[in-house]
């Protein structure tokens, strides 16, 4: 097999198959057949498609990056299409109410960075990297009604979100009918093979595989990866801001990790890691804090590298286990009668006067060069004082 003059040799080893096959799976539409043409030895065209509606990947797709990575060393053919067209237009799959139109000048600003950031799981050199403007923006109103043929709109309306926002009266656009169809043509102009994408993609995916057959293509098998839940326990997603991002730092994504509930880490460690499964069982049997660090140093090491990571763990264990301070510490100057409550909202540490209240009352706020918890809101300093505001606040003040 040849790709871009160079032999691809393809992997058709049962065991790595299955895994790739169940590994945080949900479903997979034409099992069998999928499986045997991994057996077959011929490179399959594996597409994923990501909408940048915002500037930055969370680590919820990072597991559908993961899911093309493994493929990607079978030897298979990767399509990663940044849909700069789609996003425009919105996905609702997953919403309760109508998504607001982007512009196109936002989807641009924010799909710049999205390949780079893809480079942390994947090797990119050997991936077709694609924007679907590059071809719908092309449609016809006649190609368009082609494919809109192949629907009606009983399979639009008969998705429970949309029943449900019917059902409570809440406004459908039009315009959220033509998603489907869009991100259905982008099989048929990559070829695909196989799809990816989370549950909540479903109707999405099989679109695909209907308009492949009006334009006389094999329909894709897809994969369905289980869709991961974000910092706050409910479903990751940039619209709720409870993601932890690709090109979040070493340091900080290890303490993002470890703020999980952690009946979520094995969750994690299946579609966030590359750790065996067996490996897995063993780790989760042992200390709940050891799972979940050993969780975070594998999570900065993927999308990092194993030194960034060793680094991050050190400083999260002299910081919240030995009782240290974090070396990137925030610093600000200060008068002596400057008190505490300004220099922590001008320092954009805390929000308001009403929320430093609340974690003064809670015991929240410790002045660590005392060791003692702060109990006046206005306090202020005659010398060099380091702050800690709840687990992950620091701020260092130098008295003028």
């Amino acid at each position: 097999m040849l790709f871009q003059g160079k032999k691809v040799t393809i992997d058709t080893d049962s065991q790595k198959i299955e895994e790739i096959l169940s590994r945080g799976v949900s479903q997979v539409v034409d099992e069998e057949r999928l499986r045997e043409k991994l057996h077959s030895g011929r490179q399959l065209r594996i597409k994923l498609g990501v909408d940048p509606t915002s500037p930055h990947i969370h680590l919820g797709r990072a597991t559908q990056l993961l899911k093309l990575r493994d493929f990607q060393k079978l030897g298979h053919h990767i399509i990663f299409i940044v849909g700069d067209a789609t996003g425009v237009i919105g996905d609702t799959s997953d919403k309760e109410s109508e998504r607001p139109m982007l512009s196109k000048e936002e989807v641009d600003r924010n799909a710049k960075k999205y390949f780079a950031q893809a480079e942390a799981i994947l090797d990119m050199h050997t991936v077709e990297k694609v924007y679907n403007s590059k071809w719908l923006d092309k449609l016809t109103f006649a190609e368009i009604g082609k494919q809109a043929n192949a629907f009606s709109v009983a399979d639009f309306i008969a998705r429970e979100n949309i029943k449900k926002r019917l059902n409570e009266g809440k406004r459908v656009s039009l315009r959220e009918t033509l998603y489907p169809l869009m991100q259905g043509y982008d099989s048929v102009v990559v070829r695909a093979d196989v799809e990816i994408g989370g549950t909540d993609q479903w109707f999405n995916l099989l679109a695909g595989r209907a308009l492949q057959e009006v334009y006389g293509q094999e329909p894709q098998s897809v994969m369905t990866n289980m869709l991961i839940s974000g910092l706050d326990g409910r479903k990751m997603s940039s619209s709720w801001g409870n993601t932890i991002v690709l090109d979040t730092a070493p340091n900080d994504m290890y303490g993002q990790v470890m703020s999980l509930n952690d009946d979520l880490v094995k969750e994690y460690f299946v579609t966030c890691t590359r750790v065996s499964l067996g490996e897995i069982d063993t780790i989760m049997s042992k200390d709940p804090k050891d799972a979940k660090m050993r969780l975070a140093y594998e999570v900065v090491k993927l999308l990092h590298n194993e030194t960034d990571a060793k680094n991050a763990q050190d400083a999260f264990e002299n910081t919240f286990t030995k009782g240290g301070v974090p070396e990137d510490i925030l610093r600000v100057e200060a008068v002596k009668t400057k008190p505490l409550v300004e220099i922590l909202i001008e320092t954009k540490l805390i929000d308001s006067k009403n929320e430093l209240r609340r974690l003064i009352k809670e015991s929240a706020v410790t002045n660590m060069t005392t060791g003692e918890k702060v109990t006046d809101m206005d306090q202020t300093f005659s010398s060099a004082t380091q702050i800690k505001i709840g687990k992950r606040r620091f701020i260092s003040i130098d008295v003028l």
